[in-house]
């Protein structure tokens, strides 16, 4: 049986996708340097608060099937957190879907176009220049949240999760890279298949393989 958007537990409302209700500073020279002393320990502190990681970093190949006109259960989204693949009938805890737009197009879908309840750091995405393999590190900032993401075979995609809680105590996002392998049109597949590598590591944001160091 092929599903729509509706049997997905994702309803289409005016073009959008969404979830049914289920010291002062002194000019005095010394002072000035003590000031950036201080900044520079405190600094140095911070960063010993993070555990070190310990979940290695690996290349893993998805296959999303696309929200309409495929078959139930099969997966349509894909949690950063886990990671794992979210059958959307059965789960909304996700950071980005895929469907294809009103113009045929293939389309990752963030939370916030999902209409999903927004977290402290939204789910969204970037395109990259750079090849696959030699992306090393996340930025923090630069991501789209709000809309639908248009991707083709051969992007290179950064991604960023909704936010969690680190052991910590802050409240951080994991970070991933994808490389778009394939997309399949045909009526029979409707799908995506990309290369992956997420770091399962809080308040991490290294995208080479093995175990990162920033």
């Amino acid at each position: 049986m092929a599903k729509s958007s509706s049997d997905r537990g994702l309803t289409r409302l005016g073009g959008r996708w969404y979830v049914p209700r289920r010291m002062r500073a002194r000019r005095l020279p010394a002072a000035f340097a003590l000031a950036v002393t201080g900044l520079t320990l405190l600094a140095a502190c911070t960063n010993s608060l993070v555990a070190p990681a310990n979940v290695e970093n690996v290349v893993d190949t998805v296959t999303l099937y696309a929200l309409s006109g495929t078959p139930l259960f099969t997966p349509s989204a894909y949690s950063v957190i886990g990671p794992q693949l979210v059958a959307t009938e059965l789960s909304l805890a996700l950071d980005f879907a895929f469907n294809f737009d009103s113009l045929r197009r293939p389309v990752l879908l963030p939370a916030g176009a999902l209409g999903l309840p927004k977290s402290t750091l939204q789910p969204g995405f970037q395109l990259s220049t750079t090849p696959f393999a030699d992306l090393t590190l996340a930025p923090t900032d630069g991501y789209a949240t709000a809309n639908p993401f248009l991707v083709d075979t051969g992007n290179v995609v950064l991604a960023r999760s909704r936010s969690l809680t680190c052991p910590d105590g802050t409240v951080q996002s994991l970070y991933a890279k994808l490389h778009v392998l394939a997309v399949d049109t045909a009526a029979t597949a409707r799908t995506i298949r990309f290369e992956i590598l997420t770091d399962q590591n809080c308040a991490y944001r290294g995208l080479e393989p093995g175990t990162p160091g920033k």
